[in-house]
């Protein structure tokens, strides 16, 4: 069985981690009985699973580099306003 990553772990709500624990001790245990029939059909289920918190990752990345943005344009104004009246921003 493959993890998640730790990232998306973190944003999966306490319901989906209930349920991604649940099925990954199911899918450990068909390894452990060599059923890698069934652990493919857990782990299907598990990447359904995660779906969800991976796309409020990605949100949370997209966020970040508005922010970013914005603050590299408001950086970019307060110097240009600093040139216009002869001051320096240091």
């Amino acid at each position: 069985m493959r993890h998640c990553s730790v990232q998306v772990r973190g944003l999966l709500t306490r319901e989906e981690l209930e349920r991604y624990n649940a099925l990954m001790e199911v899918g450990a245990y068909l390894e452990s009985q060599t059923r890698y029939d069934l652990v493919y059909t857990v782990q299907h289920e598990v990447d359904i699973l995660i779906l969800p918190a991976i796309e409020r990752l990605k949100e949370k990345s997209r966020q970040r580099d508005r922010d970013t943005e914005a603050y590299l344009m408001s950086k970019q104004h307060t110097s240009g306003e600093a040139a216009d009246t002869g001051t320096e921003d240091v």
